[in-house]
């Protein structure tokens, strides 16, 4: 059992190394809202949401007050939305309803963002999908807290290129509708492979439909805490090394499962998932890089800077899973650019270009994170980017995503500010040599042989 003693001993953890929990997430189905009449089922989706979280930010500020562990975000995640307006709705217009719907019962709640503008297009679109993702510049442009992910691979089915076709001109358009915030609603926007249905971190959260009708998702953080572990062994061998990432990681997840536990009671909703990626703010020394420089390498990007996340990744794991029955979502070791300061510190150095986070994605938990690239990025090349990056999540078997920012106006060289946890990025270099005959041609990659093990 987790005692008050355990969140004692994390005390030095949360006032010092940035040791939080990242979010508490309440997963809604919102499979019973569906009609054939739009302005009923946007009703009903009010209803249900304000009504089932009503106290979810009061339960997160409470654990928070009451054991005084940070509870940075408390937010929502929703049954993908094109499944939703499966029936009713008939244009992009129709779904932007929906959207707006999404975003003022989120803020009616006062959750920080709503996640599951959502479709899952792995093997083929159907209508709704495509109407769903054609929606996504407007609905993204036209409301504040609601994000939106795509699904376009898996390893069962392969990769459905025309949705990867289709989103690059989606993200352009997107960059375009929000060019007065830096495109800003593209960091709202997330292409996967093979997305699991319990991730509580936005901005691919969704409630997937193999979930119960609400669910209570944490997701734990600590990158800070790791890092100044990592001190105390500095120049200890890979056994030492890799003991204390393990060890810490148990203690930073007990802490989540703490707060998990508490959030189900008080909600009266089932525990679904502890996520324990180790997530990086803009605050000093709460940087995944900083990990990696901990380690041994000089800047991430460096040579061994693969194999190093690849060893943080896996401990990280293994601690974790230790400290709760129930470890789900993304789990493992989060590299965004802008949201780690670690991570621009390399990118201005000249240390860490596209195609090293590529490689690094090869054995982190999700994919190419928060980029800014020039606003004049072609589409196709755009497409090209989120192929490979799910090619990389199909053949190893595990999730991959790409949240990418054109930001209109801007050039290599130059700094976009989001804010907040998004923080700011430097604008990196793609490689422009074309790829549109390859991304022009229509229908999926196919599975890899591998998946036929069944």
């Amino acid at each position: 059992m987790i005692n008050v003693g355990e969140v004692t001993e994390t005390n030095k953890m949360i006032e010092h190394e940035n040791l939080d929990v990242r979010t508490i997430t309440l997963g809604i189905s919102l499979l019973d809202c569906i009609d054939s009449d739009i302005n009923k089922v946007n009703e009903k989706i009010y209803k249900k949401i304000t009504t089932l979280a009503k106290d979810l930010v009061k339960t997160g500020e409470d654990i928070e007050n009451e054991y005084g562990i940070p509870v940075v975000n408390k937010r929502i995640s929703v049954t993908p939305i094109a499944l939703i307006g499966g029936v009713c709705a008939k244009t992009t217009d129709d779904f932007v309803s929906i959207a707006k719907t999404l975003d003022k019962a989120a803020k009616e709640v006062g959750v920080n963002f709503l996640g599951g503008y959502s479709a899952l297009v792995s093997k083929g679109m159907t209508k709704a999908d495509r109407l769903l993702i054609e929606s996504i510049p407007k609905a993204l442009s036209s409301t504040d807290i609601v994000c939106s992910s795509v699904n376009v691979g898996s390893t069962k089915t392969g990769i459905n290129m025309d949705a990867v076709r289709l989103l690059g001109d989606v993200i352009k358009e997107t960059a375009e509708l929000t060019k007065e915030q830096d495109s800003l609603g593209c960091a709202k926007l997330v292409v996967f492979c093979n997305a699991p249905d319990d991730n509580p971190f936005m901005a691919g959260a969704f409630h997937g439909v193999t979930e119960a009708d609400a669910i209570i998702n944490v997701g734990v953080s600590g990158p800070g805490v790791v890092k100044t572990a990592l001190e105390a062994v500095r120049g200890e061998s890979f056994e030492v090394l890799c003991e204390t990432i393990k060890k810490t990681a148990f203690k930073v997840t007990r802490v989540g499962q703490l707060v998990a536990r508490e959030a189900s009671k008080r909600l009266d909703v089932p525990f679904g998932i502890i996520d324990l990626s180790l997530a990086p703010t803009p605050a000093i020394g709460d940087s995944v890089a900083d990990i990696l420089h901990e380690i041994g390498v000089e800047y991430a990007g460096a040579p061994g800077t693969t194999a190093a996340l690849a060893l943080l990744n896996d401990q990280v794991k293994k601690g974790g899973i230790m400290a709760s029955s129930y470890v789900g979502g993304l789990s493992g070791a989060f590299i965004p650019v802008s949201e780690d300061q670690g991570m621009i510190n390399a990118v201005e150095a000249g240390a860490l270009t596209l195609e090293k986070l590529e490689a690094m994605t090869c054995v982190c938990s999700v994919g190419l994170d928060m980029i800014a690239i020039p606003g004049d990025t072609k589409n196709t090349t755009i497409s090209g980017i989120i192929a490979d990056e799910m090619a990389i999540g199909m053949i190893n078997q595990k999730t991959t995503a790409v949240r990418i920012i054109p930001v209109v106006g801007k050039k290599v060289g130059d700094t976009v500010e989001f804010g907040g946890l998004l923080g700011y990025a430097p604008v990196m270099p793609v490689n422009n040599f074309d790829c549109s005959a390859f991304v022009n041609r229509a229908g999926r990659i196919p599975a890899p042989v591998h998946s036929f093990k069944n």
